[in-house]
């Protein structure tokens, strides 16, 4: 029989992937505590760092339908259970990475479907969110552009023809 604590442990993990927007795992071996504040306070805006045990976390995603994990479940386990922009986040664990070699990220959920490292990597080089509702508006507003000089160009033609006609009829009288 189950005990109460790792039940509620498990049921945690589980509420916390389902609310969240991504949830990202890294392994953590060799961080110290105060790299691990560091990278806490990182993600922060964007995400909650949590370890987790894994078993209690194999327990949890099989419960809320996600499969593919239970290999990448091994060593010491945290989760950035993300509540904003999943790719800000990974990109915030990729760099630091990149500064302390010892985090290893090792796979994700995103929409109910497991990612692989790969996976991760590749949304860290994506866009941000707002890089691309940027893009996206430029992209419309040049539409727009191009469509106001094609519905104002037959009236300045005509415009300019007229002035044309006058400056000729000046000319001729």
């Amino acid at each position: 029989m189950a005990r109460p604590d790792k039940v509620a442990a498990t049921e945690q993990i589980r509420e916390r992937v389902m609310n969240s927007d991504a949830a990202l795992l890294t392994e953590y071996r060799g961080l110290t505590v105060a790299q691990l504040r560091e990278l806490r306070t990182n993600l922060r805006a964007d995400a909650t760092y949590a370890v987790v045990k894994n078993t209690l976390a194999k327990i949890a995603l099989r419960e809320a339908g996600i499969e593919g994990l239970d290999e990448t479940l091994t060593g010491p386990t945290a989760i950035a259970y993300v509540h904003g922009d999943p790719v800000t986040v990974a990109k915030a664990l990729r760099d630091f990475a990149k500064a302390h070699h010892a985090l290893v990220v090792k796979g994700g959920i995103m929409d109910g479907r497991a990612l692989t490292a790969a996976e991760v990597t590749r949304l860290a080089e994506l866009d941000s969110r707002e890089v691309t509702l940027a893009k996206l508006a430029g992209v419309i507003k040049a539409s727009l552009v191009q469509a106001a000089y094609m519905f104002n160009a037959p009236a300045a033609k005509a415009v300019r023809a007229i002035d044309a006609l006058r400056e000729k009829q000046a000319a001729a009288a």
